[in-house]
């Protein structure tokens, strides 16, 4: 944006290895959560997984982002920004490898965990390394940030099926393959860390403060709410969505392709939301839509659901441009890439908590009710949520205004 200050350039080949670093570890930053559920019930035969410790390994996913995300501030203090991210990266890579091997539910959690740790830092610290690396080129890098989430999330869902009956292993080659792809996914990463440990003074830290000062803006807090909304959203979508169109009487394989068409709108979406963050100050009519549209897409699922499912469908796919926005908010509306770093930290940590809880929460009132009326009638109103909380995130001005100065 106009008033954002101006930064040096970074050179250009280093800028291309930037940029592909980026590329790649977005593609790996999904498939740790997404490779498992097409594949879960062959899991839970082959390590004999009871019911609840297959909850947990749905679970861990919002609260390990959250957990580890809230760290992921500190580690870039302490190494710097470049090395927490490669870090991540590895964790991420180990524990896909490894928990495609052992044999025990125990280990193999924890494995799981361990690889929702690094997704976690890179989560976060991601955001930060574009605003430094490409301060003049924001909405395309986060256009291509958010298109490879979108990409890792839905290619290894689709591919989960066709992998386990090709490779070996059968369901751990298929949930392995995406350990192999993240640690490709390491060496730009490494190469990075390296240029910025030579270049870094003794006792310089890449980020100052923490994450928890974000309390004191309030655009920081409603970006968090914003973030925690949609994320819940796309969780409860996951767990939910094609239960709620086969209770309705619609047949499996239709109720799958209609949870797929909501989730294939991130592609798309995930090029447009930063490009037109990029080009217009003021969002608020976007996101005021956004929350209009969730809302219109449940209340549809609601009061009628069999007659024109597509429909809700769409609306909800269409409302899940509100993941992009919030990336892109939060690289948009923060000048110091310090400053980033917590935004970043406190959005995500808070969004991804809220996540975990959404599933839960929605399943909860299931069983209270009998029906989806409750769950329904709540998610209708978590729309007005999603756009009271954008209309602020996304208004004019910077989180970086509302915070004590340093000096």
């Amino acid at each position: 944006m106009a008033d954002t200050p101006a930064r040096p350039a970074v050179p250009a080949r280093r800028a291309a290895l930037a940029a592909i670093a980026v590329l790649f570890l977005a593609l790996n930053l999904r498939p740790a959560a997404s490779s498992i559920g097409p594949v879960l019930a062959e899991i839970q035969d082959g390590l004999d997984m009871s019911a609840a410790a297959a909850g947990v390994l749905g679970a861990l996913p919002g609260f390990g982002f959250a957990v580890f995300g809230a760290m992921a501030v500190t580690l870039a203090i302490r190494i710097g920004l470049n090395s927490a991210i490669a870090v991540g990266a590895f964790a991420a890579a180990v524990g896909l490898v490894a928990r495609a091997v052992v044999g025990d539910v125990a280990v193999f959690i924890g494995l799981s965990l361990l690889a929702f740790a690094g997704v976690a830092v890179g989560n976060v610290l991601i955001p930060a390394f574009i605003k430094r690396h490409f301060p003049n080129r924001l909405p395309l890098m986060t256009s291509v940030y958010s298109t490879g989430l979108a990409l890792g999330a839905s290619i290894p869902a689709a591919l989960a099926i066709p992998l386990a009956g090709t490779l070996p292993g059968q369901w751990r080659g298929s949930i392995g393959l995406w350990g192999v792809t993240a640690a490709l996914a390491c060496i730009p990463w490494v190469v990075l860390a390296l240029v910025e440990q030579r270049r870094r003074l003794p006792g310089q830290r890449a980020v100052t403060g923490s994450m928890w000062g974000m309390l004191r803006s309030r655009k920081a807090c409603a970006l968090a709410v914003f973030f925690g909304v949609q994320s819940s959203q796309a969780y409860i979508q996951f767990a939910w969505i094609a239960q709620i169109y086969r209770d309705s009487g619609l047949a499996p394989s239709m109720a799958g392709v209609l949870g797929a068409t909501i989730a294939a709108f991130g592609i798309p979406t995930g090029f447009l939301m930063p490009w037109m963050v990029g080009r217009y100050s003021d969002l608020r009519v976007l996101v005021v839509l956004l929350g209009a549209l969730l809302s219109a897409g449940y209340l549809g699922l609601w009061l009628a659901p069999t007659t024109l499912p597509w429909l809700w469908a769409v609306f909800l796919g269409m409302a899940g441009a509100a993941f992009p926005l919030a990336i892109a908010l939060i690289t948009i509306h923060t000048r110091d890439p310090r400053v980033t770093t917590r935004v970043s930290g406190f959005t995500q940590s808070m969004g991804y908590l809220m996540a975990a809880v959404g599933p839960f929460l929605v399943g909860w009132l299931f069983d209270l009710g009998g029906n989806w009326n409750l769950p329904l009638g709540l998610l209708v109103l978590v729309g007005l949520l999603m756009a009271g909380s954008g209309l602020i995130a996304a208004g004019p001005g910077y989180v970086d205004d509302e915070l004590p100065q340093q000096g």
